[in-house]
């Protein structure tokens, strides 16, 4: 069960972005969003090794001195294949998430758990489904993206390919 700390308030709003993935709609807190921006300056990367499983991550994002591990949503969520068109870069966190388009900013007044049938990925992928504009949308747990065990192993990577390239 999500911790109800998640939940807006009763008569409280909380500020979301909607996106869409695969032709799916998605929502994700917009306090958790630091930028949107289009997919210029993405640098593909091939991953081996223990990373090699995590085939959700296809690039990385250089901005303003930080490097960024773009999460392409289609991967992460199962989706068939997409047409990404857009990067949200995540506040405090050095992930990004690849989505094909984005479409406004909302409020959701209500966040409702998640039904009991979602008994697998899902469960981390999701704080919860939201009612916009008469449709139920998953609103996204951006913490899951990438965990910090992932964002250590890709970032000691990252550092070794940094220091064999200056050799």
């Amino acid at each position: 069960m999500k911790d109800q700390s998640q939940l807006p308030q009763p008569g409280s709003h909380e500020g979301v972005i909607l996106f869409t993935v695969g032709g799916f709609k998605f929502a994700i807190a917009a306090g958790s969003v630091k930028e949107i921006r289009g997919t210029g300056g993405l640098q593909e990367i091939k991953v081996k090794g223990n990373v090699a499983q995590m085939e959700k991550l296809r690039f990385i994002l250089e901005r303003d001195g930080a490097t960024y591990f773009v999460v392409d949503a289609q991967r992460y969520f199962h989706l068939a294949k997409s047409a990404p068109g857009r990067v949200l870069i995540l506040s405090d966190s050095p992930t990004a998430l690849l989505v094909d388009s984005t479409d406004r900013m909302t409020d959701i007044s209500a966040l409702h758990a998640l039904p009991r049938a979602f008994t697998q990925e899902e469960r981390s992928w999701y704080r919860g489904l939201a009612v916009v504009d008469g449709e139920v949308v998953p609103v996204v747990n951006h913490d899951s993206l990438l965990s910090k065990g992932e964002q250590e192993v890709l970032r000691a990577g990252l550092d070794r390919l940094r220091d064999v390239s200056a050799v």
